[in-house]
């Protein structure tokens, strides 16, 4: 099998699948269409309606819900499954979570409905990769093999053939075939730290709200899921990450209880629990010749401002915006101008985004100097202060920095 394609989305998780399905999306109506390919060997299908809520999920925030619109995935998104929520409560372990010293934000202070929605990272992979194939793209359930970028396209070597394209776009993951088959390179730190994901079940309602108290040995946040249940991501250093994950399911309760503060009540864990290292990366070059990394492929960041999937999208969607003008203007898709373009757009800002959360773990959630202790008075500073609230919020919500015509 040899097929030419103008783009070739090597991985079809949520990112790679947004960027092929606002790349079919936008050149709908065009004579000849935009010819997409996914390579995604493990295409997931949408969780069954009645089954249990899925520990790994996402937080979507406003611009990630207007990109995920454009790429004709919201609609199979939204319903019984996703939680919307509107505020988010976060403390020291030194204060307590209804102290003046916990930092709040609420989206009715912002005039918004809701600061972002929980939705399952399953559903959401499914929903995008649905949309992409109705829309006319082509999923090829194989796995990289080789990439050649020549001087007019890319021969993609799968393990069921031989795709052709004018630009490949490696959205692959943390350890990218793609990025090292080009031969970017990438600096990767370890946090040192293990983040364990489950369900949990609490005595109190969750109020729609994101909690997350920073301790000093790591950060533990409950995320509101629809159902009355919480998403927790408890990120702990990797010793104590060790003993958590070999206690009993009835220890580790008893521990989530006292690391929570009883925030929500006790605790009663209602799945299994999920752990994996945490490592931060940035790639050297988002860009080589044809070829564009986006996502977790370009960087990783940590989970506790959950935004790695939407620098993610922002990446997706600002890579399809110049690609899309570039067809517009008749320039081959796989150009060095928009290449450029893209990785002078995206590094800037993942750049800040990246800087920001990793002061905030090293800080609030570690930190016992000077500029710790200030760091964390400054949450109830900030508190009191709703201008630099404000600034907080819009970063949440992704609608500050440059951003895609579809995130706008």
């Amino acid at each position: 099998m040899t097929d030419a394609f103008d783009v070739v989305v090597v991985g079809g998780g949520p990112v790679g699948a947004c960027a092929a399905a606002l790349l079919v999306a936008g050149s709908a109506g065009n004579t000849p269409p935009l010819r997409v390919c996914v390579l995604e060997p493990h295409r997931p299908k949408p969780p069954p309606e009645l089954s249990p809520l899925e520990p790994r999920v996402v937080a979507v925030s406003r611009a990630s819900e207007r990109i995920l619109k454009s790429a004709g995935a919201w609609d199979r998104i939204l319903g019984p499954r996703v939680a919307p929520y509107e505020r988010m409560r976060i403390w020291h372990e030194s204060d307590s979570p209804s102290s003046s010293g916990a930092l709040v934000f609420d989206a009715a202070d912002s005039g918004e409905p809701n600061l972002g929605y929980i939705v399952e990272n399953r559903l959401l992979q499914a929903a995008l990769l649905d949309a992409f194939a109705e829309s006319g793209g082509r999923i090829e359930s194989a796995e990289l093999r080789d990439l050649h970028c020549g001087a007019d396209g890319v021969s993609v070597a799968t393990s069921t053939g031989t795709l052709n394209a004018k630009l490949v776009v490696g959205a692959d993951g943390a350890k990218s075939a793609v990025r090292e088959s080009v031969g970017l390179t990438a600096d990767v730190a370890d946090f040192n730290e293990t983040a364990i994901v489950a369900t949990v079940a609490t005595e109190r309602p969750h109020e729609n709200t994101a909690w997350q108290r920073f301790m000093r040995n790591g950060t533990l946040a409950f995320l509101p899921l629809a159902d009355g249940t919480s998403s927790i991501v408890w990120s702990a250093d990797n010793p104590l990450a060790s003993d958590l994950v070999n206690k009993s399911i009835v220890d580790f309760e008893i521990e989530l209880n006292r690391a929570s503060d009883l925030a929500l009540g006790t605790t009663r864990m209602i799945s299994d629990r999920i752990a994996f290292p945490l490592k931060r990366l940035s790639a050297h070059r988002y860009v080589a010749h044809r070829c564009a990394l986006i996502g977790d492929a370009a960087h990783v960041v940590h989970p506790l401002a959950g935004q790695g999937v939407n620098l993610g999208l922002l990446d997706a969607a600002a890579l399809a915006q110049l690609v899309l003008e570039a067809r517009r203007e008749r320039e081959d898709p796989g150009a060095s101008g928009v290449l450029r373009r893209y990785e002078r757009w995206r590094k800037s800002e993942v750049a800040f985004m990246s800087t920001a959360i990793s002061a905030f773990d090293r800080f609030l959630a570690h930190g016992s100097g000077p500029l710790s202790k200030l760091a964390q008075r400054g949450l109830g500073w900030v508190n009191r202060s709703q201008e630099i609230k404000r600034f907080f919020v819009s970063r949440a919500l992704g609608v500050a920095g440059e951003l895609p015509r579809s995130a706008r």
